[in-house]
């Protein structure tokens, strides 16, 4: 009796789940994804519709904070530093909440996106950023709330905010042209010691053209900073390769460089390995 009443509630407990109701939600969840100038922006947002509902001023109450949307919190997300509405905002993700008035909108940038509509207790200190913004009204209607990026160019855009007959349009600007001089510099200025490096240890590791891995273990040697002592990896992997090459007196010569420096570091691995190396060489 037990194995029928056990068997029978795993037949209802699959037909429960086989028999799962699927309906269309009325705020479906929408998500943006733009690249203004070098900086990645995203939306995410649920979308309530009208319905032939006076929206502002009803629905949405004038002077009253609301979640900017339906359902969970309505975030975006930038990923550098920008400017919204000329004010400073740090890179990250941020609840979108608004205060709609009849001539004006407060538009809040809070860092807690974690919250089933409006947070239960507002916390101050996560208000990263407020400005206040003047609605436009519309001659056409906008039936599903709707958040767009519009106006774009390589270092501006702008967050569309519109429903019913009202957009609130939030500007914002992104560090394109800082970005770019710094990418610029980066790349005139030629390959770094560590690009050096981590090129020569490829084709030490792929056992590719040794020669090649020596110029470049030696570019990333003078080209460490001056002011302090180079990279013991670095002597480390040069000896390596004059090894590989045949010139067991140069590795020699440079592992106890390496070795020197690794003492000095406090760095055990290194220092057993070249001491392990420098033996090996010298038989």
């Amino acid at each position: 009796m037990r194995k029928i009443i056990v068997m029978l509630a795993l037949v209802l407990a699959n037909f429960v789940v086989e028999a799962q109701v699927k309906t269309p939600q009325s705020s479906p969840l929408a998500k943006v994804e733009q690249v203004v100038g070098l900086t990645n922006v995203q939306l995410e947002y649920s979308r309530p519709s009208a319905k032939g509902r006076t929206v502002y001023g009803d629905l949405v109450p004038f002077g009253k904070m609301w979640r900017t949307g339906a359902n969970g919190n309505t975030t975006i997300s930038f990923s550098d530093d920008v400017k919204v509405a000329g004010k400073e905002l740090k890179k990250g993700k941020y609840a979108l909440f608004t205060t709609p008035k009849a001539d004006s909108w407060d538009v809040i940038f809070y860092t807690d996106t974690n919250n089933w509509g409006l947070p239960e207790k507002w916390d101050d200190t996560k208000v990263a950023l407020k400005v206040t913004l003047k609605p436009e009204t519309s001659n056409k209607s906008v039936e599903s709330f709707t958040i767009s990026l519009n106006n774009l160019t390589s270092d501006a855009g702008v967050v569309e905010i519109s429903w019913e007959r009202t957009s609130v349009a939030i500007p914002f600007t992104v560090p394109s042209e800082e970005m770019a001089m710094k990418s610029i510099e980066k790349t005139l200025a030629g390959p770094t010691a560590a690009d050096y490096f981590s090129s020569a240890q490829y084709f030490y590791q792929t056992n590719k053209d040794m020669n090649k891995a020596l110029t470049w273990v030696n570019n990333a040697i003078s080209n460490s900073p001056k002011d302090r002592d180079v990279p013991f990896w670095y002597l480390r992997l040069k000896s390596l390769i004059q090894a590989k090459l045949g010139d067991k007196k140069g590795a020699i010569a440079t592992a106890k460089e390496s070795l020197a420096l690794s003492v000095k570091a406090g760095n055990a691995d290194y220092e057993k390995m070249n001491k392990d190396s420098i033996a090996e060489w010298s038989k």
